[in-house]
C-alpha cells in the first residue's frame, strides 16, 4: 500500500494528479482499491493479478493461433480479451518472439487436417531468420529437394501450408506441411521476408484449395 503523497513524489506530480488518474483506473476496471484515513493509501488487489508467465514464444503463438482456427467458438470477445491478459502477463522477450511467430501466421479458414510436426522447424527457422531445405511430395507423387526462405505459416480449406520464396522455382511458393517429407534447417542467414509480399505473388485465390 502506498500513500498518494508517495506516489507524487516518485512520479514528481502533483497528489490531485495521483488522486485523478487513480480514480480513472479504477473507473476502467483496474483492481486498485483506496483505505482512506492518516494510515490509508492506495493498493492493488493481487488476486486479480497474474505473475509473470513462463510461455515459450511457440506456445504464446499456439494459443493465438487456436484462437484463430476456433471460429465457432461462443465468447470471441473473451477469448480475445484473456489472451490479451495472458500476453501481458509475459516477459519481454518471449512476448516480443511470441509476435514475431504470430506476424507469420495466417488463417484463412479453419483446416481439417491438424498442423504437422514440421512446424516446430519451421517457426524455428522463421524466429532465427534461417533459410530450410526440405524434400516435398507434390500432388502428383514426384519428389524434389527445395531450399526456401520461409516467409509464414498459411491456415486455409485444403490444409496448413509453409509460404516462402523457393529457390528452385525462383519464384514464391507453398508446400502442404503433410508432403513434406523431410526437413532441416540450413546454417544460412537469410533477410526477414514479408508473408504479405508473397502472399501478393501467388497466382490463386487463398480460399480456393488451388494451393501446389
Amino acid at each position: 500500500m502506498m500513500r498518494a503523497t508517495e506516489l507524487a513524489g516518485r512520479f514528481e506530480v502533483s497528489v490531485r494528479t495521483i488522486q485523478r488518474d487513480l480514480l480513472a483506473l479504477q473507473q476502467a476496471g483496474v483492481p486498485i482499491w483506496a483505505q482512506p484515513g492518516p494510515a490509508g493509501g492506495y493498493g492493488l488487489n493481487v488476486e486479480t493479478t497474474l505473475p509473470p508467465l513462463n510461455f515459450t514464444p511457440t506456445e504464446a503463438a499456439a494459443i493465438a493461433t487456436a484462437l484463430a482456427t476456433t471460429q465457432a467458438m461462443p465468447f470471441p470477445e473473451a477469448g480475445r480479451s484473456a489472451l490479451n491478459k495472458l500476453v501481458g502477463a509475459m516477459a519481454a522477450d518471449p512476448k516480443d518472439a511470441a509476435a514475431r511467430i504470430v506476424r507469420h501466421v495466417r488463417v484463412y479458414s479453419r483446416p481439417d487436417a491438424p498442423i504437422d510436426n514440421v512446424s516446430n522447424v519451421i517457426l524455428q527457422a522463421l524466429l532465427e531468420s534461417v533459410a530450410i531445405e526440405l524434400t516435398y511430395r507434390d500432388g502428383h507423387g514426384d519428389l524434389t529437394r527445395r531450399v526456401v526462405e520461409p516467409a509464414g505459416i498459411l491456415g486455409t480449406n485444403s490444409g496448413w501450408y509453409l509460404a516462402g520464396w523457393c529457390r528452385l522455382r525462383m519464384a514464391a511458393r507453398t508446400f502442404r506441411l503433410d508432403r513434406i517429407v523431410q526437413i532441416s534447417l540450413l546454417n544460412e542467414s537469410i533477410s526477414d521476408r514479408s508473408l504479405d509480399a508473397i502472399l501478393r505473388e501467388l497466382p490463386f485465390d487463398l480460399t480456393e484449395p488451388a494451393l501446389m
